[in-house]
């Protein structure tokens, strides 16, 4: 039998909390290995409970998601992190997700989502949601400093071969590896090689950051009159 996925749970409302465990608790998949009530304490929690995946509030009072999601996915091989959002098209999502998150999810999302979404994350080969994919190029084209970011994800997407950029394209679309080998014409153990490549070209965390530097180099500056 497989282990169940430890999880670590990250918010300022005992509330939640108390939900989201409660939820968690009641599949064989997935095993609440403890809470931390702000960003501050993560670090301690990850070296207590030894999670597998983070489910982080991007709001929080004194250290918000985002620093946090910062300073753990600085630490040696730490647990991927899904941040947890009111908003669909928060701003912080987009900066929670260059920080190196894996993954968002509403707050009220139902628990059969809530599940696939850290078993996908926690999968490592999995593909993001295709509902991530879409939002991912909402929230890329409204940022701020698109053209920064354009030009500075072109230069990195510039020194992949040729395969690579299509791999690149297919994860940024939401592909699952299975899915890319059978649009490329190659075997699954094939696509994960690219994947891993990819990873260390790009100097990405995951999935996620490789798909946005392929949303930000597509996507048109507002004052490009090409």
């Amino acid at each position: 039998m497989t282990a169940p996925i430890r999880v670590l749970l990250v918010d300022d409302d005992p509330l939640l909390l108390s939900g989201l465990t409660m939820m968690l608790g009641g599949t064989d998949q997935i095993q609440v290995a403890g809470q931390a009530r702000d960003g501050r304490y993560v670090l301690a929690a990850v070296d207590l409970h030894h999670p597998d995946v983070v489910l982080m509030d991007i709001r929080m009072p004194r250290l918000d998601g985002i620093a946090a999601t910062r300073l753990l996915r600085a630490q040696p091989s730490p647990p991927q992190v899904i941040v947890l959002t009111t908003f669909d098209a928060d701003e912080l999502v987009l900066r929670a997700l260059q920080a190196g998150a894996a993954g968002f999810l509403l707050k009220d999302s139902a628990p059969a989502d809530i599940v696939a979404a850290i078993q996908v994350v926690h999968a490592g080969d999995g593909s993001l949601s295709p509902a991530i994919a879409r939002r991912l190029i909402s929230l890329v084209a409204g940022d701020p400093d698109t053209a920064a970011r354009q030009d500075q994800a072109r230069r990195r997407l510039a020194s992949l071969t040729p395969r690579e950029h299509q791999v690149a394209v297919a994860i940024a679309q939401g592909h699952s590896n299975a899915d890319i080998a059978t649009q490329l014409h190659m075997s699954v153990a094939t696509v994960k090689a690219h994947v891993s490549r990819l990873l260390a070209k790009l100097g990405a965390a995951n999935r996620v950051q490789i798909a946005l530097l392929v949303q930000h180099a597509a996507t048109s500056c507002p004052h490009d009159t090409r």
